[in-house]
């Protein structure tokens, strides 16, 4: 992905999630920060979730039963779904501390050959992220897996189910500016009733211009801010709903039985069950405590969700329907009608700043999102940009924003309304829901080991409800709700397309690589002229050579004098340890100067996010450490030289060990005296390592240019001769300079294919590769030292 950062510095990838589990303080702090990020959507539900459940009923049908019929619908939907299913039951599905669909679909393709990732192969079992703890197979969890591990079609169901739900949140994500801010801005049109609605859209779409003009100056400036305001939301919320219980109606509190869910639909019949198209929106947002699981503790989400946030938003709702039972024509107007004239002006102040918080929550996850398709190869390649130095996650991809802009404006100007508004988000929110429970069963069976009977359970309970209330929105298409079908739709084809088209570039790329046998067999010099200098071939493949190369030195036979086959890896892991992220590997004898690099990047990672010299002097660090690592262990230096395409070594932990035993060589730097505190001390000692390393994350670097030499003058410790030639050869090689070679693929269905195929890949495809980010651009491949090779895939 193409990746810019507004500093010299990369962002850490630490997450508050991941330290101090046990500390009161720390899960109280990450409780208070998370009020701003995960729950600004769900706390303003409240501004329209009455007026769209009624919106079908004239105000002469509405009783005070159903009133109270209404708010039971409202607190049981809230407890059991919110609650129950993501507080108790979901959040523990998590993959090394991520949430959302896609945590839920990496975690299973762990625990099973489900995936229809790119690159998904046996060594990315070695990862310490990747490796799970998992309880004995159940005989009926091993017959769910195995169903599903040999039956293609439903492979490519259980993909189609994740794009759909990664789809409808994408669509969440767009509708909740629309529908935020103008339910926050109609209180205009309640305290000035002289005043048109246009005047309350106008007031809209200027807060949504400024909010999405102002994304790539980032929010981690004033992000502070967000916790306050929805805490000061939420105390509004709160005690304008304690008085207009206690001044209007205290009784309605026996509204929470759920006797009157049953006497509601007995006497609104077919109305009652449209309705719940408005009741469902109550739980808008509960998916996030789910989705930003990874920036927070599971711990620290329970106790402001249980603590404050279910408890302020009942309180309001009981608020509300007491209002409403004894003010039933102002079922219209929502929320500001309830708010006591004295206050009126702060209140409509900090609903309007509310909804502007859970606005920029929704967008930031958007684009968490689509960042997350990119590196998982689902998603064309868009630009990233860092807006933070300290702060992991905050990211603005400016094609996504302005198009997210366009269709946010253009719903607001279109609907003039958050009841149509409310149709189209209704569905996108449910469809998120099922999916996220249709995903939660298969990890009760497979991940879990549960048995059949609590998964299904659980499917039963949760789907069922969610499908009734699917049902209800559906209704509504013809209302607005086409709006959520359309983006999802065409959000899916897009990624559909994108993976189907790079998949099948992957696979004409692994049948038409090159026997390793026919390169080696051209002896050390390859047959062709070694000039100074790195050359960097970049492919998908972990073994083999690229069809690229063999193009290129049969037609220039000129090479490097060193060759590294870089291949750049996205896992299926949320993240990458600094120390597990190069797999370094040697291809051929020692004489012939070739290697092969692999470089792993979680679909959560930042990596990317330097410069060209950064990502040259890290290979290089490692290429050393590499070379060190084999010449003091002949074992694998034997390994190698047997291999046709030698063992790949994770380098960091391994030459650690080595290091600590004394028997890792040193490789010291030269440095200026300007660059000497921004450089890498590359002394291979295991206190060095350590530090270099971290937790869970690469270490802050800044902008450097070093230098490698070999020292002139004798190390404690006599270094083998092979090895220090060695590393001269690639000190010498990196002086004269990296060249980074990289295919140019034109992709084209063969003349024998369908026309469906031919459609897909000659024109959908085409079409989004011509009009996306290229690699060269995103992998910040300097433009003077790029060789393009250009070929013709036929797939």
């Amino acid at each position: 992905m193409d990746t810019e950062v507004d500093s010299d510095e990369r962002p850490p990838e630490s997450r508050g999630a991941r330290m101090h589990k046990s500390s009161l303080a720390a899960v109280l702090m990450l409780s208070y920060q998370s009020f701003g990020v995960v729950y600004g959507d769900l706390c303003v539900s409240p501004l329209y979730v009455f007026r769209s459940t009624f919106s079908e009923d004239p105000h002469s049908h509405i009783t005070e039963a159903e009133i109270h019929g209404v708010l039971s619908l409202i607190f049981w939907t809230l407890t059991l779904v919110a609650v129950i299913k993501y507080v108790i039951i979901v959040l523990s599905a998590d993959d090394n501390g991520e949430g959302g669909t896609f945590a839920l679909y990496s975690l299973l393709c762990r625990h099973a050959k489900l995936s229809l990732i790119l690159n998904q192969q046996t060594a990315d079992s070695e990862l310490s992220t990747y490796k799970l703890e998992q309880p004995p197979e159940t005989p009926r969890g091993e017959k769910v897996r195995k169903l599903l591990e040999n039956n293609v079609f439903l492979k490519n169901g259980l993909l189609i189910v994740v794009l759909l739900g990664t789809c409808m949140v994408i669509g969440d994500g767009i509708l909740t500016s629309s529908i935020a801010v103008m339910s926050a801005t109609s209180g205009i049109t309640v305290a000035a009733p002289q005043l048109s609605e246009n005047v309350a859209v106008l007031v809209s779409c200027c807060i949504l211009v400024l909010l999405f003009g102002l994304q790539h100056l980032g929010t981690h400036r004033i992000s502070f801010l967000f916790a306050p305001i929805v805490l000061l939301w939420l105390l509004c919320n709160c005690t304008i709903g304690v008085y207009n219980l206690i001044t209007y109606n205290p009784s309605i509190v026996r509204g929470l039985s759920p006797y009157y869910i049953y006497h509601f639909f007995k006497v609104s019949g077919k109305n009652g069950w449209i309705s719940l198209g408005g009741v469902l929106l109550c739980i808008t947002g509960s998916e996030a405590m789910y989705a930003d699981l990874g920036h927070f503790s599971r711990n620290s989400i329970k106790v402001a969700f249980t603590c404050i946030i279910y408890p302020s938003l009942l309180l309001g709702y009981l608020g509300q329907a007491a209002y409403l039972s004894k003010n039933i024509n102002d079922v219209d107007h929502g929320f500001y009608r309830t708010i006591p004239e004295p206050i009126f002006w702060p209140v409509f102040v900090t609903a309007t700043l509310a909804s502007i918080v859970g606005s920029q929550a929704s967008i930031t996850a958007t684009f968490s999102i689509i960042k997350q398709c990119q590196a998982l190869g689902f998603f064309p390649w868009v630009k990233v940009v860092h807006t933070s130095s300290t702060m992991h996650g905050q990211i603005y991809i400016p094609e996504v924003n302005w198009i997210m802009f366009a269709i946010s404006l253009s719903v607001t100007v279109g609907f003039q309304n958050t009841i149509a508004i409310g149709n189209a988000y209704g569905i996108a929110v449910i469809a998120v829901m099922l999916v996220t429970t249709f995903l939660t069963t298969l990890v009760i069976l497979i991940v879990w080991q549960r048995s059949a009977f609590l998964a299904w359970g659980f499917f039963l309970l949760f789907g069922s409800v969610e499908l009734i209330y699917l049902s209800a929105a559906l209704y509504k298409v013809k209302q607005g709700g086409w709006v959520s079908l359309v983006l999802a739709g065409s959000m899916m084809c897009i990624m559909y397309v994108w993976h189907y088209g790079t998949v099948k570039k992957y696979e004409y790329d692994l049948q038409n690589k090159v026997c390793m046998k026919w390169l080696l067999g051209l002896g050390p010099s390859l047959g062709i002229v070694r000039v100074p200098g790195i050359g960097l071939i970049y492919t998908e493949l972990v073994t083999g050579v690229p069809a690229i190369f063999s193009h290129f030195v049969t037609n220039l036979p000129a090479f490097h004098q060193v060759l590294v086959f870089v291949c750049i890896k996205s896992v299926p892991v949320p993240y990458v340890p600094a120390h597990e992220r190069y797999l370094i590997g040697r291809v051929g004898s020692r004489d012939f100067r070739m290697y092969r690099c692999v470089v792993r990047s979680g679909y959560k990672d930042t990596y990317g996010s330097g410069d060209e010299d950064e990502f040259e002097n890290e290979l290089l660090y490692n290429l050393s450490e590499f070379i060190q690592t084999e010449g003091s262990a002949p074992w694998i230096a034997s390994s190698n030289e047997m291999s046709l395409d030698g063992r790949m070594t994770a380098m960091g932990a391994l030459g650690a060990s080595f290091a600590a035993s004394n028997t890792g060589l040193s490789l010291p730097l030269s440095e200026t005296q300007t660059e000497r505190e921004n450089t890498y001390n590359f002394n291979f000692n295991a206190d060095s390592l350590e530090s270099w390393e971290g937790v869970n994350s690469p270490p802050v670097v800044r902008k450097r240019h070093v230098h490698f030499n070999i020292a002139k003058s004798d190390t404690d410790m006599e270094a083998d001769s092979e090895v220090r030639k060695e590393l001269m050869d690639l000190i010498d090689a990196k002086e004269a300079g990296v060249a980074y070679v990289m295919g140019h693929p034109y992709v084209k269905a063969k003349p024998s294919s369908s026309w469906l195929k031919k459609f897909i890949i000659d024109c959908f495809y085409s079409f989004l590769r011509r009009n996306c980010r290229q690699p060269t651009t995103a992998l910040h491949i300097p433009h003077m030292s790029l060789i393009e090779v250009g070929m013709i895939y036929y797939v």
